[in-house]
């Protein structure tokens, strides 16, 4: 009876070596939920500079979050934004479907009217610290569905309206939207661990402090 005690406890003993072993899974970030103000507040303030960029040094659009689906970033983002779901056609063409467009409250119908927008613009990132990023941090950046308010489908003519440019000089023409997207804004550039000029951080705090006191930043840091 001893020995048989014994070699099972060795072979419950040897089960449990690569458990012991193996090395502990890394948590995933846990996500930061705080007020616009204290949000706006952990920005840091730091001169931008765009020496050396170019459009190009953030590959996009990838294969996206399922490589398998045929439909790169751009259409993965359509297809999770659609308010009604477009078909997906051979090649990931996508016909029918509907989507609202939150800067400017626009209804659209055609996925090709669509501008996927990035939050925080490229060219903005770049002078915010993303200069300093390896290639592929880069292209995580340029193709982020880690976060839902990363990437947004909106009018082609909003989205060409905002280009590069931060609250300071651009804010989305529906008054609606407006909180939201300066609580969007500071929450990219808190998951990126971007920074803000002094512009910048002063139109945030306008909004901040005023109309949109009670807006609600979440966020999870880029792993």
């Amino acid at each position: 009876m001893i020995k048989n005690f014994v070699r099972g406890f060795g072979a419950l003993s040897l089960a449990l070596i690569p458990l012991l072993s193996a090395p502990a899974a890394q948590a995933a970030p846990a996500a930061e939920v705080t007020t616009l103000a204290d949000a706006v507040g952990l920005v840091q303030v730091v001169e931008e500079d765009r020496t050396g960029y170019t459009r190009s040094k953030f590959k996009h659009w990838n294969a996206g979050d399922d490589a398998g689906d045929g439909c790169n970033t751009r259409a993965e983002v359509l297809l999770a934004e659609a308010v009604v779901a477009p078909t997906v056609e051979s090649g990931c063409k996508l016909t029918g479907g509907t989507w609202v467009s939150y800067y400017d409250g626009q209804e659209v119908t055609s996925a090709g009217s669509l501008d996927i927008d990035h939050m925080v613009p490229l060219a903005e990132a770049w002078d915010s610290g993303a200069s300093a990023w390896t290639a592929e941090r880069r292209e995580a950046y340029a193709n982020d569905q880690g976060s839902e308010i990363s990437l947004v489908a909106v009018t082609a003519r909003s989205n060409r309206q905002k280009s590069d440019q931060d609250p300071a000089d651009w804010m989305p023409p529906s008054p609606e939207a407006q909180c939201r997207y300066v609580g969007e804004w500071v929450a990219t550039k808190l998951r990126w661990q971007l920074t803000a000029d002094d512009r910048e951080l002063e139109a945030l705090k306008v909004y901040a402090e005023g109309p949109c006191e009670d807006s609600i930043v979440r966020y999870t840091p880029a792993a």
